[in-house]
């Protein structure tokens, strides 16, 4: 999966395929430099094959309306950027209907991308 974008052109959204038990998907994930860990829409989690509601690893995280505790679930793949990256623990919480994404692909995911050169975690496609 590759991708370019334009800084300078607002939000930048980044096609990334999630791999569950239940199947994979292709999601948009906005890049949010400011957020520490890659969150997606519970549904998808859901459609995924997960059952985040069952999770009992629980984080605190602060949003628009409040703080508020979502489910941390460690997907089986997640493919960004031309890499693939195993068992990646995102967050899972409801996005509003009025989200133009399926997420945000946070600073947790940028620092795994950087360090693709000095880890095996990665496999790399061209």
């Amino acid at each position: 999966m590759k991708f370019s974008f334009d800084p300078t052109q607002g939000l930048i959204v980044v096609p990334t395929r999630l791999t569950g038990p239940g199947g994979d998907v292709i999601v948009r994930l906005a890049l949010d430099t400011g957020a520490t860990a890659t969150m997606v829409n519970w549904d998808i989690v859901v459609l995924l094959g997960y059952d985040p509601a069952a999770v009992e690893d629980r984080i605190q995280v602060t949003t628009g309306s409040g703080v508020e505790f979502a489910p941390r679930v460690k997907v089986a793949s997640i493919e960004a950027i031309g890499r693939t990256r195993k068992d990646l623990p995102i967050l899972c919480h409801t996005l509003p209907p009025s989200a133009t994404v399926d997420g945000v692909s946070g600073i947790g995911l940028l620092s795994e991308l950087s360090a693709v050169h000095r880890s095996s975690r990665w496999d790399c496609h061209g």
